[in-house]
């Protein structure tokens, strides 16, 4: 009985796994929303930001998770044709130093922004478990697109992350 319940996990954790790694969320068209939030923390995100604020599809844009010591000035820098919405679209995100604080900041920023619609922009990897620790921290009447930007992760990557998507999960239910 032990054993085939073991089996049974292991087997559920696999084709989890599988599904995980297989069916990676992919980029959303570009729809209008009220608003654009990047979390950093990888290469094209904020590119796909700046992208939806050119197209007029969004007002504004949270960038969350950015190093305390960055400047407005400094990373519109590094985005060329960009200063402009660092001017008036773009707040920087100072607050969060991981996914569940991502969150936090989002949820809090929305809120104070009025915010009915967004759209997350994370790689594809990481929305998963992005979106679900937004969907815990997000007022219920904020629309939520997900916007994956693409990538070839490595199976070493998607491994460490679905492990910590189901941690979560599973912290999630025991209150944590």
């Amino acid at each position: 009985m032990i054993r085939r319940s073991i089996a049974f996990v292991l087997l559920v954790w696999m084709l989890g796994f599988a599904w995980f790694a297989l069916l990676l969320p992919q980029p959303a068209a570009i729809t209008p929303t009220d608003a654009v939030v990047v979390l950093t923390g990888g290469p094209n995100r904020i590119d796909r930001g700046l992208e939806i604020l050119a197209s007029g599809q969004s007002r504004k844009m949270l960038i969350s998770g950015v190093d305390r010591d960055v400047k407005p000035r400094e990373l519109a820098a590094q985005y060329p044709g960009s200063s402009k919405y660092f001017k008036c679209c773009i707040d920087l995100g100072f607050q969060s130093v991981d996914t569940r604080s991502n969150a936090l900041e989002t949820a809090a920023w929305a809120k104070r922004n009025k915010v009915t619609s967004l759209r997350l922009i994370t790689h594809d990897w990481h929305m998963r478990r992005a979106r679900f620790e937004l969907d815990r921290e997000l007022s219920a009447n904020v629309a939520v697109t997900n916007d994956a930007v693409s990538t070839h992760p490595s199976l070493g990557a998607l491994f460490k992350e679905y492990n910590k998507y189901w941690l979560r999960a599973v912290a999630s239910l025991l209150g944590m």
